[in-house]
């Protein structure tokens, strides 16, 4: 089997500077808070062009099939970098390279609304997955750093932040079409937006001086740790789900259930709601009733979502079925995060770079895939198809003995 964590064997043993450790908690607030930006501009630009993706379509005019095949580009940008991003993080420090990732993030977003057909718009979401794997990996090292300095758990409040952002993008795309703005100006406006928190919060970033451990050569196919695999299954089948919410919710809504006018953001407004609010609850949640019946819940609300939107394609029941996805996905990245990190024998970094690798293609392998089976089987059929992923992540999750 390929060994999903070789991009381990590039990482060093972080040692945060001792400036940071002992700042002042007031000192360590504006650190969290500076971190928490980056991971905010990461989520507005992701769900800026989500929110624009009907308008593009309909621009281009493109089918889902048509769509479906672009969309793969994103994914393939992606795969493209992963080889590469951890290594050029340890290289270079995460504090330089979400800098950099971000810079060209927001670039490669004013780049898409510039695109007149479907191979410039494929070429442009291949280089946006490039810097977005480089961005995901650099802003998580810094949060990895940052709950270091606060020695308890607050991963689950920077995921939020990013879901929090995917809501502001979408009110602002609800606004952006009131006004008539086109795709490239909206994305325009959005890309200052992120150069503007980069430049107020980049001095605050965590700086960690990499000492390159010696590791023994391993070969490039060798058994991966199971526990870390199966995490990245239920990683993968939540990042599926919540991938077609970004990617198709605006689609479902003007095609399926046939919102009127600026309507057909709704249903992606009230995903991003319930994600960003089950995010910022979820440290108490999981505290209160322990992570399996977080996780298991979380898979129970995505199939019961995604099947009420199916069986009743109507505003109301629809709207309702995508806040319980957001409910149910919330908190089920944070926490398998969250256990890989704290794994026995392998390194943190290598153990959240193999779950996240595996989790992450479903987010996005998840929504080009749907493209195909809208084309052949109708969209309602691909989104009940998803919902089957919510009943398999309640099976897996008391088979797992990390889950504790």
């Amino acid at each position: 089997m390929l060994r999903l964590n070789f991009i381990g064997s590039f990482r060093a043993q972080g040692k945060i500077k001792k400036s940071f450790r002992n700042a002042k908690l007031s000192y360590l607030n504006r650190v969290r808070f500076a971190v928490a930006s980056f991971y905010f501009g990461m989520g507005l630009c992701f769900a800026t062009w989500a929110s624009r993706i009907p308008d593009i379509r309909v621009a281009l005019h493109l089918s889902d099939a048509d769509l479906g095949s672009i969309l793969f580009a994103l994914p393939v940008g992606q795969l493209t970098m992963m080889a590469f991003s951890g290594k050029l993080v340890t290289r270079y420090g995460s504090h330089r390279l979400v800098v950099l990732s971000l810079s060209m993030y927001a670039f490669c977003l004013t780049n898409l609304g510039l695109a007149t057909n479907a191979w410039q718009l494929a070429l442009g979401l291949y280089f946006f997955g490039i810097f977005g794997n480089m961005n995901n990996i650099a802003v998580n090292t810094q949060g990895v750093y940052t709950e270091q300095l606060f020695k308890r758990t607050i991963m689950a409040s920077f995921h939020g932040v990013w879901s929090f952002a995917g809501f502001t993008g979408a009110l602002v795309g609800l606004g952006m079409l009131a006004l008539n703005l086109t795709p490239y100006h909206h994305f325009i406006v959005v890309g200052i937006i992120t150069l503007l928190l980069i430049a107020f919060n980049y001095k605050f970033l965590v700086k960690a001086k990499e000492k390159r451990k010696i590791v023994e050569k391993k070969k490039l196919f060798s058994k991966p740790d199971m526990s870390l695999v199966w995490l990245g299954i239920i990683g993968f089948g939540s990042m599926a789900s919540e991938g077609i919410m970004f990617d198709w919710s605006g689609l479902y809504f003007k095609d399926i259930v046939q919102a009127p006018g600026p309507l057909i953001i709704l249903g992606y407004t009230s995903f991003m709601i319930m994600m960003a609010t089950g995010r910022f609850l979820g440290d108490g949640m999981i505290n209160k009733f322990g992570r399996k019946m977080v996780l298991q819940t979380g898979g129970v609300l995505i199939s019961t979502g995604l099947f009420t939107a199916v069986f009743f394609p109507y505003l109301i029941p629809s709207m309702l079925g995508f806040m319980l996805v957001g409910l149910g996905v919330s908190t089920i990245v944070p926490t398998l995060y969250s256990i890989a990190g704290k794994h026995p024998t392998i390194p943190p970094g290598e153990a959240l770079t193999a779950v996240s690798s595996v989790s992450f293609l479903g987010f996005l392998m998840g929504p080009p895939v749907i493209g195909y089976i809208a084309e052949l089987f109708g969209l309602r059929f691909s989104f009940a198809f998803i919902g089957i992923f919510g009943i398999l992540i309640a099976f897996l999750v008391p088979r797992i003995k990390v889950i504790q």
